[in-house]
């Protein structure tokens, strides 16, 4: 499922006035949401390739509003652009509809990356939600000496998506002459508190996101 944030502006870029005009130029294409329609069949297609079964809801928001998360679940007063929410099954509960957990991704920073990144808006989404796919899954590329790494990269090219997040943060590190151990991601994992569950790039125990209701249940956070 894909959800828009209401205050989120679709094209994501202002419209600019030609100068002694009164002609008003849209936003560059690349610049635009793609629909959701397109999101939700990549949605599956990407779960699919994952093996990650049960409903994902994701959320596409704003920068305050990822913050705001950010800051709730990890302690990091700061926008990033994807964070995870793993979904845990409440013992004793029966019949219902499986939840695999929630995504939440920062549309505006999505943009910036992609223009980082030299492609569309919904290429860089799409790499934000298989990332963010994975650590539902049960990934976490902090801790497990590459195997996620290695998964998401082929997936990429099954889904013919450009370099992951894992790669860039490799590349930003040596360029900034980091060590190996110093080497991460921004995104990962959040826990969710009343409603329960857990977000990856990004967070700490407590209250949950603004995202459809979820079973109940408890998972802490990895940094």
């Amino acid at each position: 499922m894909i959800l828009l944030d209401l205050d989120l502006d679709p094209s994501l870029a202002p419209l600019t006035r030609a100068a002694g005009s009164a002609t008003v130029t849209p936003p560059p294409r690349a610049h635009r949401l793609p629909t959701t329609p397109t999101l939700a069949r990549f949605l599956a297609q990407a779960q699919a390739a994952v093996g990650l079964k049960g409903q994902v809801t994701v959320l596409l928001t704003t920068d305050p509003a990822i913050r705001r998360l950010n800051r709730q679940f990890r302690g990091k007063n700061k926008a990033t652009d994807v964070l995870s929410f793993p979904a845990i099954a409440v013992p004793g509960m029966q019949g219902g509809e499986a939840f695999a957990g929630d995504l939440a991704i920062s549309a505006p920073t999505a943009l910036r990356q992609a223009a980082e990144q030299g492609h569309a808006l919904s290429v860089e989404i799409k790499v934000l939600i298989l990332h963010g796919l994975l650590h539902l899954a049960g990934y976490d590329h902090e801790a497990d000496a590459g195997r996620m790494a290695r998964r998401e990269r082929l997936l990429r090219a099954k889904l013919n998506l450009p370099e992951g997040l894992i790669e860039r943060a490799v590349v930003s590190k040596v360029a900034t002459r980091k060590t190996p151990a110093e080497v991460g991601c921004p995104i990962h994992s959040a826990a969710y508190g009343g409603m329960g569950g857990r977000a990856q790039t990004s967070t700490r125990k407590s209250g949950r996101p603004k995202l459809p209701p979820r079973p109940p249940s408890k998972r802490s956070a990895r940094p």
